[in-house]
């Protein structure tokens, strides 16, 4: 089929050219404007408590407010605030509410109880308009507060700073604005040099990049924005620079599939075309087949209770089915119009097998000594998943996806020490009467605050409740010991709710509501998408793997492998930024981004070298020759593509902060194992141990039943030009 493939893309190459650039502005131009979301509880199920918590509260209390922003007001010389400084905070308040900022609907006065315990410290709470607080206007008011405060405080002895969901979002959009441009400049940098190192030839170099900014990444975003907006899914800050990698790395790794083995079609002497379409048939299984284990793997994430993987999974997916078709279509039809020794140009010596190549070394190594290989290999990999057993995950996104000079931080942090560390965002319980109009009973609700106060881990619970307008819920603030954020907070949460649940007067229930209850629930849900999301998409990926090699065999030793690479990934992660680094934990959601690409991408070089492998051995050659073989053309193929894609997303650490470098490290370390370990000595080296009965029970051929005829060329029905010309 696909030399088929090949053949018509080479006879109507620049039809298909045409058409992608025709669909891609179509799609460009048409496809809907998505906007992120920033709120994590925006990203959770409805049947989760800390969202029915607040359901209720807007229910009940639709005058309150949870601040969009807040105010916070210090002496810049550090000392207590006087009755000047109160004149001036007085001041800057009534001025901010004069200036009828937009989408700002209330500033609170500073009074005694915003006053940190020490007097050196004010906050003023800010109501933003609800409906924006995820949209980008939220961050224009966070800006607008924050310049015209600065104004109205020049001259006085304060220093005022302006913190909040708001101001996190305008931090964040300032950061990841920052970050995608580093990332994506970053890579492009990368493999353009690496591109123009292997190949010394600077068309080959920017060819892929090329084509995957001008065509590929415009058609992939609008196919994108139209699933989430069909399908109601939710896109977050993150997504934009894991696309830019994904398309550049990943795109640039099947060009490379590809381009190889067109350059090694052009050493055996065929014409270009002829090339061209031979190296799309013999690569553009292995190249379809890893596109669809990672799309499998990627597109799983449906099923994941979050909004954030739910919306990200499909993305990807949608980016690498784009990538992967482009790959066998229109980047056959660029090259089958550019003459040879232009694209290789000013290289000179494309044309010449190099001998004692290095990846010819390592393959005879494997075909000597497959089980000392094996062993040593595989040991690597079952050392580094032992360190994963210390992992332990964090909950404080923001303060992990941003610097902490940012304003924001700086705020967050000082709120912390002035105030006690829960005091940033308060939790709530909401006690609800269960009988229609019943009024609450307030002497119970006395008794249940005690009862909240002595739960370990909770610093105040505010004795008197909010009561709503008709009597019949209550509104208990509680501080927490703790970062709400933090470990200890999510646990302290544990055993809140047990005592709010528990110790409800009769007749109530009890929700609990707030960031730190989120984050509970959040913990929750990855536990379900880890039994859920994973054991499918290694289940899919197994199939696809059997019906690639038609083999019930190889897909075991091969997921084995891969289940290796993801420990041995988040192991060293472990190890490096929680006790080289001192990192209390990784971020939450760092192990389904390793899933994501090390478990995926890793499948993809196993792929292509056991595809490779197969080849080998069904033109007659014995496991150990095959593996040998294989590592010495496929090698190269593998060596380049991780290196690329590894590098590419090294270029996460360029971000600065904390999130971004875990991601950065743990996806570059974990492709760096999946290509240089697995994929080009372990899965090699097991296969020649099996011998013959790693295909079992297909391909009889290779099972002793005769060897097979050399797979023939296929050349192309026209324009026939001599060997190595163009």
């Amino acid at each position: 089929m696909f030399h088929r493939i090949g053949q018509f893309v080479v006879r109507r190459a620049w039809w298909v050219i045409a058409a992608w650039v025709v669909g891609m502005i179509a799609i460009a131009v048409t496809a809907p404007t998505v906007t992120a979301q920033n709120d994590e509880s925006a990203f959770l199920p409805k049947h989760y408590e800390s969202i029915q918590a607040s359901q209720l509260q807007e229910k009940a209390f639709p005058a309150n407010f949870t601040p969009g922003a807040m105010l916070l007001f210090e002496r810049t010389d550090g000392g207590k605030l006087d009755a000047a400084d109160q004149a001036t905070m007085k001041k800057v308040v009534q001025g901010l509410t004069d200036e009828h900022i937009k989408d700002v609907e209330q500033i609170i006065p500073v009074g005694p109880q915003s006053m940190s315990k020490d007097g050196k410290y004010a906050l003023s709470m800010v109501a933003i308009d609800k409906t924006v607080m995820q949209k980008p206007e939220s961050a224009d008011a966070a800006k607008a507060l924050r310049e015209d405060g600065t104004k109205l405080t020049e001259g006085s002895a304060l220093k005022y700073r302006v913190g909040g969901p708001a101001a996190s979002n305008l931090d964040a959009k300032d950061s990841s604005g920052l970050a995608n441009l580093l990332i994506g400049l970053g890579s492009f940098v990368l493999i353009l040099l690496i591109l123009a190192v292997i190949f010394r030839s600077i068309l080959i170099a920017l060819a892929p990049l090329l084509l995957i900014m001008v065509v590929v990444s415009p058609t992939a975003n609008g196919l994108i924005n139209y699933a989430t907006k069909l399908f109601g899914l939710k896109a977050d800050n993150t997504m934009s620079a894991i696309l830019i990698v994904v398309l550049l790395g990943v795109g640039t790794d099947y060009f490379l599939f590809l381009m190889f083995r067109y350059r090694e079609r052009l050493r055996a002497g065929e014409d270009r075309k002829t090339a061209v379409a031979n190296a799309v048939g013999r690569v553009g299984e292995a190249i379809t087949s890893a596109a669809g284990a990672v799309t499998v793997a990627f597109a799983v994430l449906v099923l994941s209770s979050l909004g954030m993987f739910k919306a990200l999974g499909p993305a990807l997916a949608i980016a690498v089915v784009t990538t992967a078709i482009a790959s066998v279509t229109l980047v056959p039809a660029v090259l089958s119009v550019i003459p040879a020794k232009g694209l290789f140009w000013p290289g000179k010596k494309w044309m010449e097998e190099p001998r004692g190549a290095r990846f010819a070394a390592l393959g005879r190594m494997v075909q000597r000594r497959p089980a000392m290989v094996a062993l040593a290999s595989g040991g690597v990999l079952v050392a580094l998943t032992l360190a994963a057993l210390g992992y332990k995950g964090t909950f404080d996104l923001a303060g992990s996806s941003m610097p902490k000079d940012k304003e924001s931080m700086v705020v967050q942090t000082k709120l912390m020490d002035a105030f006690s560390a829960g005091a940033a965002d308060p939790s709530h319980i909401y006690v609800t009467s269960t009988t229609d109009g019943a009024k609450l009973d307030e002497s119970a609700l006395r008794t249940y605050a005690g009862k909240l106060a002595e739960v370990p881990g909770v610093a105040q619970v505010e004795p008197k409740p909010q009561l709503s307008k008709d009597g019949t819920t209550a509104d208990f603030t509680v501080l927490l010991k703790d970062d709400p954020a933090s470990n200890a907070a999510i646990s302290t949460m544990d055993k809140l709710r047990n005592t709010a649940h528990a110790d409800t007067p009769a007749g109530t229930k009890a929700y609990v509501g707030g960031i730190t209850s989120v984050y509970k629930d959040i913990n929750t849900a990855m536990a379900h998408d880890y039994k859920l999301v994973f054991p499918i998409a290694g289940l899919l990926i197994m199939l696809i793997l059997g019906l690639l090699l038609r083999s019930v065999v190889a897909p075991w030793y091969l997921m084995a492998s891969v289940g290796l690479g993801f420990g041995a990934t988040l192991g060293a992660t472990s190890l490096i930024f929680q006790h080289v680094a001192n990192q209390p934990g990784l971020m939450f959601m760092l192990p389904i981004f390793i899933y994501l690409f090390v478990v995926a991408i890793g499948t993809d070089y196993n792929i292509l070298m056991v595809a490779r492998l197969r080849e080998e051995a069904a033109e007659g050659r014995s496991p150990r020759e095959a593996a040998a073989e294989a590592i010495r053309h496929g090698g190269p193929t593998v060596g380049a593509a991780g290196f690329i894609l590894a590098a590419s997303f090294a270029t996460f650490m360029l971000a600065g902060n904390v999130l971004f470098s875990e991601i950065g490290f743990s996806i570059a370390f974990g492709i760096i194992v999946a290509a240089f370990v697995m994929a080009l000595f372990f899965t090699p080296a097991v296969t020649a141990l099996l011998g013959r009965a790693a295909w079992w029970p297909g391909h009889g051929e290779l099972a002793g039943h005769g060897t097979p005829a050399p797979l023939a060329a296929v050349p192309y029905e026209d324009d026939r030009e001599p060997a190595g010309r163009s």
